[in-house]
């Protein structure tokens, strides 16, 4: 089987560096394109945000600075984000690849995910599994288990290596 457009949802962790790899090595092989994704996830539950206080009550002013601290917390997010997909997206391209790239941000990364590489008319996605359970996946959620039920297209899903005891 030969993929042509391949939709690679990348982030700066071991795992995203080997959904990058494994996608980077089936686009050699087949010549297909290859589309390079982070979605920066916003307002959600573990993710990089800054707290509000239950007794902030009215305090405009402090509320404005909490927002503010948000919205610089999530610029620097995409910005690096952003620089990390240019990075792999250069690497694509020196071997000889063609390449895009696109960082979004949205409040569900699967969901994030589906659409982008549907709309990109992908024909495989790969994605990173962390391989949470229980209450963490719970809370959390699973984005790979939301793509592999929810993609309109192949799923290729690469499982995080656990660190041995």
């Amino acid at each position: 089987m030969s993929f042509k457009k391949i939709f690679a949802a990348v982030d700066d962790s071991d795992l995203g560096h080997r959904v990058f790899s494994q996608a980077l090595e089936l686009a050699s092989i087949d010549r297909a394109q290859m589309m390079l994704f982070h979605c920066v996830t916003v307002n959600s539950l573990g993710e990089a945000a800054v707290p509000i206080p239950v007794d902030l009550g009215m305090n405009v002013q402090l509320m404005d600075q909490t927002y503010q601290a948000q919205r610089l917390l999530l610029e620097r997010e995409v910005k690096q984000s952003e620089d990390l997909l240019k990075n792999y997206s250069e690497v694509a391209a020196k071997q000889g690849l063609q390449v895009e790239f696109d960082c979004k941000m949205d409040g569900d990364p699967g969901h994030c995910i589906c659409d982008r590489a549907q709309n990109w008319g992908a024909d495989l996605i790969i994605v990173g599994r962390r391989g949470r359970t229980g209450l963490t996946e719970a809370f959390l959620g699973s984005v790979s288990n939301y793509v592999v039920h929810h993609a309109s297209c192949s799923v290729f899903v690469i499982q995080e290596v656990k660190a041995q005891k």
